[in-house]
């Protein structure tokens, strides 16, 4: 009998393996680079629309407050897709490092007077428009 769970346990099971080597695993790493890319130009696109929008509406104060903002939102959102990328293969846990980019915005924001932090925390929140249009427009 207990040779029987012994047999059982040590059995292999390939559904509960994950090897990097397996074709489907690298089609699945490939289709989410993809996804990321696109989430990215849509990101870009959307902050230099509302960059464009913030100069023409409120001045150069608020537009760089925005682009700043937003470019390290992307800067963010690349840390943490990067980390979501290497769980399972290398990491069991997403890191806490991207977590220091809100708070050195907010920091350098609040260190320079050429930039408001309103706009700079909005600019920051623009990957999330490009991640749920990018949800919305998916099959």
């Amino acid at each position: 009998m207990a040779s029987e769970t012994v047999e059982n346990c040590s059995s292999h099971n390939p559904l509960l393996d994950i090897d990097s080597s397996d074709p489907s695993s690298t089609v699945n790493s490939d289709e989410y680079l993809e996804l990321q890319f696109r989430v990215f130009r849509l990101a870009f696109l959307l902050t230099f629309f509302s960059v464009g929008i913030a100069g023409f509406f409120w001045g150069l104060k608020a537009s760089a407050s925005l682009l700043v903002g937003a470019l390290s939102g992307i800067f963010y959102f690349r840390l943490l897709a990067r980390g979501v990328g290497r769980l399972g293969t290398s990491s069991k846990i997403v890191g806490k490092v991207q977590l220091l980019v809100p708070v050195l915005l907010v920091l350098v924001s609040s260190r320079f007077p050429q930039l408001d932090l309103i706009p700079a925390l909005l600019g920051f929140l623009l990957y999330k428009p490009a991640l749920i249009i990018q949800f919305l427009s998916m099959p």
